[in-house]
């Protein structure tokens, strides 16, 4: 801490400490967004955890990617995934990370802690807007602490 602050100094030192509150993340994109989702994920401190739902067309879209040690980074490809249940399509575009970001906000985002995630969605407009609606009307996380694309940010 320094004479001219009240908050602690945020570097690899405070990261490691025992008592380090760590800000939590969750950062979602489809294959349009993976470049800009590493140049996010590389700006994360290092003590950020979370996890990444990154939605890809097939496997030959995998690879790896550069994110903080306490996140976790899951490819999701669409084609071994179905639809909506019963109907035997095809899992659409924006579909697998729609539901993986609902799921992961249901089951980890339900408490008074919700609103100190950190939440970044880089997929489609209509994925991105299922996603935001879930997250602020079931989860009650403020709008404020979701990041969407600039170009949707007007319509979200």
């Amino acid at each position: 801490m320094t004479a001219r602050s009240l908050t602690p100094a945020h570097d690899d030192s405070a990261c490691r400490a025992r008592r380090h509150a760590r800000v939590q993340h969750l950062v979602v994109a489809d294959e349009h967004a993976l470049a800009e989702a590493e140049a996010m994920l590389a700006t994360l401190p290092l003590c950020a955890s979370g996890r990444v739902f990154l939605e890809v067309p097939d496997a030959s879209w995998i690879g790896r990617i550069a994110a903080p040690a306490r996140m976790t980074v899951t490819w999701l490809d669409r084609s071994v995934r179905r639809g909506a249940p019963g109907t035997g399509e095809l899992c659409k575009p924006g579909t697998a990370m729609t539901r993986a970001a609902i799921a992961y906000a249901d089951e980890v985002l339900c408490d008074e802690n919700a609103n100190d995630t950190h939440v970044t969605l880089l997929g489609g407009f209509l994925a991105t807007a299922d996603v935001v609606e879930h997250l602020t009307s079931a989860n009650g996380i403020d709008r404020a602490s979701i990041t969407v694309r600039e170009s949707l940010s007007a319509y979200v």
